[in-house]
This record gives structure tokens, C-alpha cells and sequence, in this order.
């Protein structure tokens, strides 16, 4: 038996809206154009519970309808995503420890299946690989013989998905899938993709999605949503939010859920909405950039950091990429790839003629945070920041950007 209940649901979409008096962050429900936004409901219909053991039940399920389940493995001293068999290959009773410049895994002394935060990778890696052959081309019998890359038949089933995560995809899709140039693999993979999302109930100190209106709960985006509840019985609330999450739930082995279940499923949540310290304003933020591209807290900045290009390449939703052709030594074939790129690399800004156009540290993280979390709005009408702290956790000069728009924002220490 599965509780089924009625739903009230409004069409809302996590963005900014003029209404004549000014942009606004978009919080309540408003009139939106057909196919945009996505149904967010305030009772997530159809709940169960389930034993932690029936995690392995669950990608079995998922396997047997042809899905490639990618979960949190723990691997080379981190939670990393990477293919799953079962429950024995997540990171049972694993913690992380994270704050700027600094990661480290910690035994929780419990068998907690997602008792983490989030690792270096996201749902990004695979959606977006990053590097892909674009095509090819052989030399036959004096011809050139060209072979366009066709998408990928993967279908991926996510495991263990966050809800500022969710929220990155939904920033992602803005570029690659309903954007002006529709990415045909991103568009191929993310229409298969399979959401098993997790209520974040152990954030890390570096993170702020509450700032953000992007977690730590789980609201849409998503075909089942599971609730880690470690009072005993440790045991998983199941909350199906899709037709196809429902088949999926439908043949685990569950028992219908109490009011105290979900009463404590609810408390996980709001115990990890409490434990987040860091803030930021995303539309303060947006304004403060903006009107400060002169700062002296440029250069301050610019004198520690490396341009190394990690927070760009743990960012969930960068989507900077170049392409690279190569030759066989034969000189009988040929190929162009597109890997990710960085706007902390010199070739980024390169123009023929003129050269790099931001050839200094202080000009590239500028053009990384005011994008980032400024001009981003002007493009896709959203922050392109979801709070999950990966850019301050995986800094190895330990800048955390919600410290440099606060400088930023506060007077130039002169006048201090």
C-alpha cells in the first residue's frame, strides 16, 4: 500500500520578474507562458517507506528498465559520483569534513547511506562530459570520409541528487537545452535521465543554498525524492513525484508511512536548514558586482588567487567549453573534441589579432564572479550560483566568494 494523496500545486519558475516596479526575485506563484516553469507541490503525492536495504532493490529496478545508475561512491579520499551496484557502494557511514581550501572524509559512527554534503562532482560530469568527440574524419581510398558524433544511447539514473544540484540541471538546461543553441547530447541525456533526489539533512559549512532558495529540500526536477531518517529504525521516507517514479517505487518492498515519519523526515531537513552559517543575497549580489567593477578588492583578490580554474571545474553549472582538432601521425585520420574550458585560462578571452583580452588574474575572476553571479541574470534570468560551497571548499587558496561580495559590498578599507 502506497498513501495517496491529493495535491495542491502551482506552476512557478525560481527566477527573477519586472513587474513594472522593478526585478524582483520570484518567490510566490504568478501567470506563466506554456512550457515554462515546473509543477512545484505542496504535498509531494505518493509516500512509503522503505528499509536502507531496499536502496539495492532500487537500482536493481532501475537497471532492469536500462538505466546506468550513477550514485556516491567514495573513491581517492572523496565522495565522487561514479556508476553503482548497490547499496555497498555508497559511502555507508562516511561523513565529510569541508571548509575553504579544505575537504576530508570522517566516519560518522553510523551506517548513514548520504550522510554527507556534496563532493567535487555533480550531475554536470555526466550530462556535459567533459571532453566528447564532436567527429571524425578518414582518409579512404583518396576521399575523406566524415562521421558525426551521434548522442549517446546512456540512459542515466541519479542517485543521491541534492537539491541546489536539481537547481544547477535547471540552470543547465537554460543553456543547453532550451537556449538558442540546444546542445543535442545534453538535450539526448537529460531527456532519459531518471532523478532519485536525497533531502539534504547534513550540510557542510560551506554551504548556503537556503541564501540561494535552492535547498535543502527537494521540490522539483525530480522522479523520487528519499528522506535519510537515522532515529531507530533507520529507515527511508520514499516520495514519488512523476509517473515514472511511481512504476519505480511501486516495486520496492515498502510499508505506507505514518504522520510521524514524515514528521521526522521533515525535521531532517529543517535540522540541516539550521546548521547553514554562510550567507549571501543573490539579487544584492547582482547589484553589488555590478556597480563595483572598479573595486580595489579586485586586486586584493586577484594577489591570492592561482587561476587554477578548480572552482570552475567543480561548479555544477559552468558551461564554458572549447574544441581541439587532432591528427594522426599517419596523417589518415582526423577528429575535433569539445572538452570544458575555464575563464581562468589565458585562451579563454583570445581574440585573432588583439590576443587575450583578460590577460591578468585580477580581470579573469572578475569576469568568473560578476558572470557568475551578476550578468547571469541578464541571460538567463537566474543566479548562476546555487549555494552548494564547491568553488570555496575546493579553492586551494581558500577564497569563498560570499566573503568577496560582502568586501565588495562593504566600503573600500581605506575608508574603513
Amino acid at each position: 500500500v502506497v498513501h495517496r494523496r491529493l495535491r495542491s500545486c502551482r506552476r512557478v519558475l525560481p527566477t527573477i520578474v519586472d513587474d513594472g516596479s522593478g526585478r524582483k526575485p520570484l518567490d510566490a506563484a504568478i501567470p506563466m507562458p506554456e512550457g515554462l516553469g515546473m509543477d512545484v507541490c505542496d504535498d509531494p503525492g505518493e509516500r512509503a517507506l522503505v528499509a536502507p536495504e531496499a536502496v539495492d532493490d532500487l537500482v536493481a529496478a532501475l537497471a532492469a528498465r536500462g538505466y546506468t545508475v550513477i550514485g556516491p561512491t567514495v573513491r581517492d579520499g572523496a565522495v565522487v559520483l561514479d556508476e553503482v551496484a548497490g547499496r555497498s557502494d555508497l559511502p555507508v557511514g562516511w561523513g565529510d569534513a569541508q571548509e575553504a581550501g579544505t575537504y576530508h572524509l570522517v566516519p560518522r559512527g553510523d551506517d548513514a547511506l548520504f550522510g554527507y554534503a556534496v563532493g567535487p562532482h555533480s550531475p554536470r560530469r555526466f550530462l556535459s562530459p567533459p571532453r566528447r568527440r564532436l567527429w571524425s574524419a578518414t582518409r579512404r581510398d583518396g576521399r575523406l570520409v566524415f562521421e558525426e558524433q551521434d548522442p549517446p544511447p546512456t540512459r542515466y539514473a541519479f542517485l543521491g541528487v541534492r537539491a541546489c544540484e536539481l537547481a544547477a540541471v535547471e540552470v543547465q538546461d537554460r543553456v543547453f537545452r532550451t537556449g538558442a543553441a540546444a546542445d543535442p547530447t545534453y538535450v539526448a541525456l537529460r531527456e532519459a535521465a531518471f532523478v532519485v533526489a536525497v533531502n539534504c539533512g547534513a550540510p557542510a559549512p560551506t554551504c548556503f543554498c537556503t541564501s540561494m532558495g535552492t535547498g535543502p529540500s527537494v521540490e522539483r526536477g525530480h522522479d523520487l525524492a528519499l528522506t535519510e531518517i537515522l532515529d531507530p529504525p533507520h529507515r527511508l521516507l520514499v516520495e514519488a513525484a512523476s509517473q515514472a517514479g511511481r512504476e519505480v517505487l511501486a516495486a520496492l518492498p515498502h510499508r505506507p508511512a505514518t504522520d510521524g515519519d514524515v514528521a521526522a523526515a521533515r525535521a531532517v531537513v529543517n535540522a540541516g536548514a539550521g546548521r547553514m552559517t554562510r550567507r549571501m543575497d543573490p539579487v544584492a549580489a547582482r547589484d553589488v558586482l555590478a556597480a563595483n567593477l572598479e573595486h580595489p578588492r579586485w586586486d586584493d583578490v586577484a594577489s591570492r588567487c592561482l587561476s587554477c580554474t578548480n572552482c570552475t571545474l567543480v561548479c555544477p553549472t559552468c558551461f564554458c567549453s572549447t574544441v581541439e582538432d587532432s591528427t594522426s601521425i599517419d596523417g589518415l585520420r582526423a577528429e575535433r573534441a569539445q572538452r570544458w574550458d575555464s575563464c581562468f585560462t589565458l585562451d579563454h578571452s583570445y581574440l585573432h589579432g588583439a590576443g587575450a583580452v583578460r590577460d591578468d588574474t585580477r580581470s579573469r575572476y572578475r569576469q568568473w564572479l560578476t558572470h557568475k553571479l551578476s550578468t547571469w541574470w541578464d541571460q538567463f534570468d537566474v543566479s548562476g550560483c546555487v549555494g552548494c560551497g564547491r568553488c570555496i571548499t575546493w579553492c586551494p587558496a581558500a577564497i569563498d566568494l560570499t566573503e568577496e561580495v560582502a568586501a565588495i559590498a562593504g566600503p573600500p578599507e581605506e575608508d574603513r
